[in-house]
């Protein structure tokens, strides 16, 4: 799994200004796709060869009172227990505020390795007012400006410096690791619930770990299931709510781990914003995504109200067309049955490989049928086609000049490669690169 990276501080220091910066600058490549996570809470971020995972918290206020002991345990606190290193951020201008010593005492006693960025300084003429922020008593002090990018570069090179190896999930090859998904209430656990009471099958439960989600294993006709049961991912809200942002980081972390991702939606409620989101999530990881429409036993007689649920789909998921959907009742059992068979075929098309030769003379057909636009002096040329990775399955396109595909044409591509390789089911990824 990637480093979690937090960053903390108290309000109008520019948190959110780093963390969206850095989810659209030209040093950080994101996987992020608009309109899906607008409102997200974390960002997966490329910085050199690094990769870490970002967290946007809250800020902290003194004046709140009582509250403050409250957000500081409730945010920092968890966002700490979430994360490899942290990114302190502090108003240069302001100097050291009362809410930067509590933070910075909290941080201090905690292990962790932070980095204290002392933000809107916007240039080396202002570095003396970094001097004073020593005192708090943190080593690694950063002058900063998140919204010119004054000081960046310096921040991110120490910061994801010597990262942790990213992790990946033990057991047999052949086990395939499923995520399961949703809003609260939803209907999750009832349905690994019926899920798991289907066929006799061995059930064991691993014991659960920090990420405070529940491991089942289970075996059917031979072959290993290890269903990764999550809490409900709730929408950004109210302060009293922020604590339960972190559960996109854990969501997030399921994500890391499995090969699909069940995601579960409330039939009876339509398609709800956080359901696109938690879709999105699972979309930007590469995950392949089994949607499953729970409860409808409530809406199946009722053709208005399918209609409506249909044209949901229609409109707020159509980036993930791929995605196959089934209608179910963990309640009764109409459809359960089926789940096992589409996470086995979603997982064989994960994780199918492609000999060159196949994946080239779908290449030149593709080609044959829409040549490239022409762009530019000498045009743009198509040599070869190869499977570098699965799990998604990643190819490679070699041409004369990967600036110039244009993305319609990029999709094109994509869409061709997923229908003529018989991968229509699976997310792929297709990058261009020079020859």
């Amino acid at each position: 799994m990637a480093a979690v990276i937090a960053i903390v501080g108290r309000p109008n220091v520019g948190k959110s200004t780093l963390f969206n910066r850095l989810s659209r600058s030209r040093d950080a490549l994101v996987d992020d796709l608009p309109g899906v996570t607008r409102d997200r809470l974390y960002a997966s971020v490329h910085w050199g060869e690094a990769r870490v995972t970002l967290i946007d918290t809250g800020g902290f206020d003194r004046s709140e009172g009582d509250l403050l002991m409250g957000m500081v345990r409730g945010q920092v606190v968890k966002a700490v227990e979430e994360s490899d290193r942290i990114v302190f951020m502090a108003d240069g201008r302001e100097g050291i505020m009362p809410g930067d010593r509590e933070i910075a005492d909290l941080l201090r006693r905690t292990g962790k390795e932070v980095y204290l960025a002392v933000n809107k300084i916007d240039g080396p003429e202002l570095d003396p007012h970094v001097s004073e922020f020593y005192a708090l008593g943190i080593p690694r002090v950063y002058p900063l400006s998140a919204a010119h990018g004054y000081g960046l570069r310096t921040l991110m090179d120490d910061l994801t410096a010597n990262l942790p190896a990213e992790t990946v999930e033990e057991g047999p090859e052949d086990r395939v690791r499923v995520a399961v998904l949703g809003r609260p209430n939803v209907g999750k656990s009832s349905l690994i619930n019926r899920v798991l009471g289907v066929d006799r099958l061995l059930v064991s439960e691993i014991p659960g770990t920090t990420r405070d989600a529940v491991d089942i294993l289970c075996t059917r006709k031979g072959r290993e299931y290890l269903f990764i049961d999550t809490a409900g991912i709730r929408r950004k809200g109210r302060i009293k709510e922020k604590i339960e942002k972190f559960s996109a980081v854990k969501a997030l972390r399921s994500l890391e781990r499995c090969h699909v991702a069940v995601v579960v939606m409330d039939a009876s409620s339509g398609v709800a914003d956080q359901d696109v989101r938690i879709c999105g999530y699972a979309f930007e990881r590469g995950r392949a995504t089994l949607l499953v429409v729970n409860k409808w036993d409530l809406v199946r007689k009722d053709p208005g109200m399918k209609r409506t649920l249909e044209a949901s789909f229609e409109r707020q998921l159509k980036f993930l067309p791929f995605a196959p959907r089934l209608h179910v009742s963990a309640l009764t059992g109409q459809g359960v049955g089926k789940i096992f068979d589409r996470v086995e075929l979603l997982y064989a098309q994960f994780s199918r490989r492609i000999g060159t030769g196949e994946v080239n003379r779908a290449v030149e057909e593709m080609i044959h049928r829409n040549p490239p636009p022409k762009t530019g002096r000498g045009g743009f040329k198509l040599f070869y086609a190869t499977q570098t990775a699965v799990r998604p399955p990643t190819f490679v396109i070699f041409v004369n000049k990967p600036e110039s595909v244009h993305f319609s044409y990029q999709r094109f591509l994509t869409n061709q490669l997923r229908e003529q390789l018989g991968l229509d089911l699976t997310p792929i990824r297709v990058i261009f690169r020079k020859k």
